[in-house]
């Protein structure tokens, strides 16, 4: 199974905010036609996986952008979806060991893998086949960082492509050596 990480982060390394907010994400583009490989990416994708405050983050967005994918919440506190999104969203309180173990059953071939935490617990269980990560050419200070929890040790990654945008944008992808 391919589980992919497509995310931006700030040149320091942040994902959001302290306070979970993306504005600085969603203002830094100079080029709203310019989706950044996004749609080329989620057309490959069979199942969305993300933590709770990711999918409380998506939750405020105008409408919901998965409504043509599977979606896992991985949550332990989360007890209810809104209704509103269809019996294509599902809670999911175990690990990502557990989640892959499932969705690989179900026929599932390629999740995009979402939220700080969750990215981390699948690199740390070796998981994680590759990484889209896109710097955004900013500084916030502080905020929610990508990679933010310690490792059991080191994972190395291999580059596979790298692509900068006329806005300051750099993209680079990358594949784990290290998997299940």
């Amino acid at each position: 199974m391919q589980a992919t990480a497509f995310i931006a982060a700030s040149l320091d390394g942040y994902i959001a905010r302290p306070d979970n907010s993306i504005d600085w994400l969603e203002n830094a583009s100079s080029d709203a036609t310019e989706d950044f490989g996004y749609e080329a990416f989620i057309s490959t994708v069979s199942c969305v996986v993300m933590g709770r405050k990711t999918f409380e983050r998506i939750l405020t967005f105008p409408e919901w952008p998965y409504r043509h994918h599977r979606a896992i919440i991985m949550s332990s506190s989360l007890k209810t979806i809104p209704k509103s999104l269809g019996d294509n969203v599902q809670l999911f309180n175990g690990t990502v060991q557990e989640v892959v173990q499932l969705l690989e059953a179900e026929g599932d071939s390629h999740l995009y893998v979402d939220g700080s935490r969750v990215i981390q617990d699948f690199i740390s269980a070796g998981l994680l086949t590759d990484l889209t990560l896109t710097t955004v050419p900013i500084l916030l200070g502080a905020g929610i960082p990508l990679f933010g929890g310690p490792l059991k040790k080191d994972i190395n990654v291999i580059h596979l492509a790298t692509k900068a945008y006329h806005n300051g944008f750099v993209q680079t992808q990358y594949g784990f050596a290290q998997t299940k």
